[in-house]
This record gives structure tokens, sequence and C-alpha cells, in this order.
């Protein structure tokens, strides 16, 4: 009785106390899931394949056999599961959130664990946050799914699973919010905001409880600039917006190029290109940033990090675009961090290049997150967050406005995640009147005020309409296969052999379902009812007519 309580408060568009604790529950769900996660990829590196290192005396033949190995157990992974081609990641969640409000499939799931954990742990340069976003949205909706709650709040408890997935992943609550806000559901409404916000805060807390307070990019400090080196930036963020759009056009080419490959063999290739530029640049595998660390610690040459920018945007493109299983996101900073560094060269006549080092690879993330994800918001609030300086706001909008305008206005770039589900033709966008419906479930809309009758005759039912003209009155007609429902109600036509009544079959939802639903049945008549049940098809607890309906679709909205 308390669950269907529950149920039937979650099924409002509105800020409730049992919305919030499913928040709270589900991110915590999926950061212990992401956890999990994180400590396999830690424990593959150090034991599965730091074991490779003991067997050979040099370095070279453990760089190229990592991503071998790694492809090899994905395969076999993906051929227990039955698994033809890898759709993953976040493009796949921003499709299954937005058609099928956050249901997850389990298999992808699985493939996702093991697959994205094993091309981390190859030297892939792809991104943990993209198998922690698909996690973290599996773990969350898979709560909503066993409790059989309204599917308008399990799209939410989605969106908090990827916010503690972001969260969970990069240490930082606030950017994994406006992240979901602004890429994910791409709408801003207080009772979706509220329990992401929740969800964040838990994936951060359980993050820093396990792998400590501070976040992998803490090495980043920003340092002050002069007033004249603003203009400079500008410059950077055009540069940077160019980079982003070569990133999408060659990350889209490659996938396109190899589209009629099988799996296995692009696979395979993505080993085989990995492994071989590992074997002559090392530095270039991996999207770690405690190797970009290293590398500015040691305060390199030009020329190598220019070799490194070039391999590390190569190894991206190849690996994300040929299927390896992983993210986006992390290559991304990793590569505006190097740029950063190198579109710093020019002013070294003028300042202190090791002194602004950092800083500028801080502007290369905001740049480049801006101009790939289409996120000007959730980047800014990310280098904030990483920075813990509220100094880089000015300089950083700086830099994002130019990267985005070049990239959009000039070169007609778009998010690459909206070009990996155009590619995949994955639907994502939705009518206004489909967004507003699925907002509310039927559960919050329901009349339980109605008659039912069983094989009444016309005569009974025209009696007890006429001393209860405002009622709901159904027909229950038993057949031999099934049981059919019909609403009945005066007939207000102007045919003069007209009967007093008319009926209108009646389809029955399940009690998760929202008012889309009820929308889609209705809509061509644009009259007549359905019936709401539980579990049982026949177990009527609810009516709703279009009248009803309309008056939902024409309440005012603040």
């Amino acid at each position: 009785m308390r669950l269907q309580a529950l149920r039937q408060e979650v099924a409002h568009p509105r800020t409730s106390i049992q919305l919030c604790l499913l928040g709270i529950v589900g991110g915590v769900s999926a950061a212990s899931l992401i956890i999990m996660f994180r400590l396999c990829v830690e424990w593959l590196q150090a034991s599965g394949f730091g074991a490779l290192r003991e067997w050979f005396n040099d370095e070279w033949p453990v760089w190229f056999l990592m991503p071998l190995l790694s492809v090899l157990c994905i395969l076999l992974i993906a051929y227990i599961t039955g698994f033809k081609h890898y759709r993953m990641g976040i493009p796949f969640v921003i499709h299954r959130v937005k058609y099928y409000y956050g249901h997850i499939p389990f298999r992808t799931t699985i493939n996702q664990f093991f697959g994205g954990m094993l091309a981390l742990a190859g030297g892939f340069v792809v991104g943990r946050e993209g198998p922690c976003v698909h996690l973290g949205a599996s773990a969350s909706s898979f709560l909503g799914q066993w409790l059989r709650l309204p599917y308008n709040s399990i799209r939410i408890l989605a969106g908090c699973g990827i916010a503690a997935g972001i969260s969970a992943s990069f240490n930082t609550p606030f950017a994994a919010v406006i992240f979901v806000m602004e890429v994910v559901l791409r709408e801003y409404k207080i009772h979706i905001f509220v329990p992401v916000m929740l969800a964040a805060a838990c994936g951060s807390v359980l993050t820093r409880i396990v792998f400590g307070q501070v976040n992998e990019l803490s090495f980043l400090s920003f340092t002050a600039f002069s007033q004249w080196m603003y203009l400079y930036l500008i410059l950077l963020g055009v540069l940077l917006g160019m980079l982003a759009t070569l990133f999408n056009n060659q990350l889209m080419r490659v996938m396109t190029w190899f589209r009629p490959v099988p799996m296995v063999w692009r696979l395979m290739l993505a080993a085989l290109i990995t492994g071989t530029v590992g074997m002559l640049l090392p530095e270039a595998l991996g999207a770690n940033f405690i190797d970009v660390e290293t590398l500015f610690a040691s305060n390199p040459e030009t020329l190598l990090l220019c070799a490194i920018l070039v391999s590390k945007v190569v190894l991206a493109v190849f690996a994300i675009g040929l299927g390896i299983p992983g993210g986006i996101i992390g290559p991304v900073m990793v590569i505006g961090m190097l740029a950063g560094a190198v579109l710093l060269v020019p002013l070294s006549y003028f300042i202190d290049v090791p002194e602004f080092t950092n800083s500028f690879a801080l502007l290369g993330i905001a740049g480049m997150l801006t101009a790939v994800l289409h996120a000007p918001l959730a980047a800014l609030s990310a280098v904030m967050e990483l920075s813990y300086s509220p100094e880089i706001i000015l300089p950083a909008m700086l830099v994002i406005v130019p990267a985005y305008v070049t990239s959009t206005q000039f070169f007609g770039n778009r998010s690459i995640f909206i070009r990996q589900l155009d590619y995949q033709n994955l639907p994502y966008a939705i009518s206004s009147i489909r967004e507003a419906l699925e907002k509310t479930g039927v559960l919050a809309a329901l009349s339980k005020d109605y008659k039912l009758f069983h094989d009444a005759p016309d005569k009974a039912l025209e009696d007890y309409l006429s001393k209860n003209p405002t009622k709901i009155v159904i027909q229950q007609s038993n057949f031999e296969i099934d049981v059919q429902y019909r609403l009945v109600q005066y007939n207000v036509s102007l045919e003069h052999d007209a009967n007093a009544l008319s009926y209108h079959e009646m389809e029955g939802l399940n009690a998760q379902s929202t008012l889309h639903e009820v929308y889609e049945h209705l809509k061509n008549m644009r009259s007549g009812a359905v019936y709401i049940y539980d579990q049982e098809l026949n177990d009527i607890i609810g009516v709703i007519t279009w009248n009803i309906l309309q008056s939902f679709l024409q309440k005012a909205q603040y």
C-alpha cells in the first residue's frame, strides 16, 4: 500500500520528498556500481597488464600487446552476450532517455562494464565517463523498473544516475548536474533539478570516501592573467573551435568509412593502430590525467607536445570511430589540455610559459568541451570546479564564446553526440506536446469516480446516465477469449435515427504509462477513454477520458 502511494506521488511532475529520496537512492546505486567499475579498471591495470611487464625485458612489446589482448577479451564478451555491434555510451543513453524513459537493456550494461574496463586498461584513448554514464543510468533506472514506478519518474532516475556517474568519474558534482540538464535532458525543471543535484552530491561523496578528496585535475591551478592577454584568449578560442571541428569531422569520417566492416575487424584494426603508435610514443596511450600531469612536470619540448597532441587526436578518432567501448569526454579534455599548452608557446617571448601552462590547459579544456559537445555551460562549470578558482570564469568565457561561434557558425559543426545519433539512426528529438505529456504519469490523472456495468442492457445504462449525467460509465462485456470494455455516453449526434447511447471501445494502459501514451490512443478520435490497470489486464484501477487529458494539455505553466 505504501509502495502504491509512492507511485501515486512520483507520477506528478512536482518536487516531493519521495522523489528526492529516490534520487538519493538512485545516486548511491549508480555511484556504487561506478566505484566498482573504477576499482576493476585499476586492478586490471596493476595486476592483469602489469604481469606483462614482468614477462618482457623491453617496454615496447607491452604497449603493442595491451590493446590486442583487450580487444580479444572484448570480442569474447560480445560473443557470449550475443552482440553483433556496439551501441553504448552517452549517445545511446540520450536516445534511451528521450524515447524509452531511460530504460537501458541489460545486455548493453554487461558489455559496457567489461568492455569499458578492458578498453581503459588496454591503453585506448577513450574516457571512462562514457561507461560511467551508461552504468549510472542503468543502475538507477533498474531501481525504478524493480519498484514499477511510473515511466516519468524512471526517466528522472536515469538522469540522477547519469549525474552520479559524471560526478563519480570526475568528482565534479556541479558540472555533472549541468551536463545532465544541458546535454542529456535539455531542459531545466525544478522537480528534475533537485533529485539530480542530490544524486550528483551522493556520487561525489562516495567517490571521495573511496578515492580521496582531491580530483585528478587538482594539479591544474589557475594563474591570473595580465589584461593584454585577454585578446589572445579570443584567438585561442577560435583555434580550439577549429581543432574541435576537425576532430568531430574526422571521427564521423572514420565511422562512415568503416561502417561496412564487421565489428571484429574494426576493433582489431583499432588495437593494431593503438599498439603501433604506443610502441613509438608510449605517452600517446590512454586518456589519463595523471599522465598529463607527469608530462607537464617534466617541462617537455614543444615538438614532443605537438607529437603527443597529434597522436592523441589520431588514436581517439580511430578508437571511438571504430567502436571501442569508451567515452569521448576524457580524450577531449586531454586533447584540450595539450592544445592549450601548445598554443601558449607563441607567447613565450612575452611571458614565463611554465607559469601559465596549467591555466592554458584549463582553458583548452573549456574550449574543446564547448565546441565538441556544444555544452558551454557544462564546460564553464567543469573548469571552474576543477580549478577551485572563480577567477577563471572571465578568461574561460573569452575562450568558450569564440570556440562555440567558430565551430557552429563558420564551420557548421554540430554536437558530436547529435552527429553520432544521426549516424546510428537513433531518434532523439520529440515534439513539444509529447515532452509536456511525458512528465505526468497516468496515476496522477486517472479518475476513480466511474460506474462499471457487466453486460447491462441499454435501458439500464440510459436510466443511470439520466440520473448521473456527469458520471463516467463503463460497460464490461465478457467473451470466450477476452473481456472488452467500452465507454458509454449519450449520443450527441444530430442524425435522425441515431441511438440514444454511443459506445467507445477502450484500450488498457499499464499504470506505469504517462499521458503521452493516453494521447497516442485518443488523438485520432478526439474522444473516448482508456482504462488503467496495475498488473492484470482486466483489473481496472481508473479511467482517463479525452476531457481529462485535454484539461492537462490546456493547463497553464510558469
